[in-house]
């Protein structure tokens, strides 16, 4: 059985459209210019929950998840890289 409170993991321009506020033909050129990433199965256009992330953040997804990540990970890197340089 199927939860209908689960979010689709992928949206029709039609559904992107009306979240949007946006005409359906607006969110198609969007899809040709690729600012909205979708996948063509057969005739029809689906868009991936993250392709949305994607157009709100400027980035995609795995390369947000990867810089947070880094950002983390930076004061560590910049004191090993001080111990390297200070052996120099």
């Amino acid at each position: 059985m199927i939860n209908s409170q689960v979010l689709p993991k992928a949206y029709t321009p039609e559904q992107v459209a009306g979240m949007l506020q946006l005409s359906k033909n607006t969110v198609y050129q969007l899809i040709s210019r690729g600012e909205i990433v979708a996948k063509k199965i057969g005739k029809v256009y689906r868009i991936p929950t993250n392709s949305l992330s994607f157009l709100f953040t400027g980035l995609d997804e795995d390369l947000y998840r990867a810089q947070k990540e880094d950002l983390k990970n930076l004061a560590k890197v910049q004191r090993e890289l001080k111990k390297i340089r200070a052996d120099l």
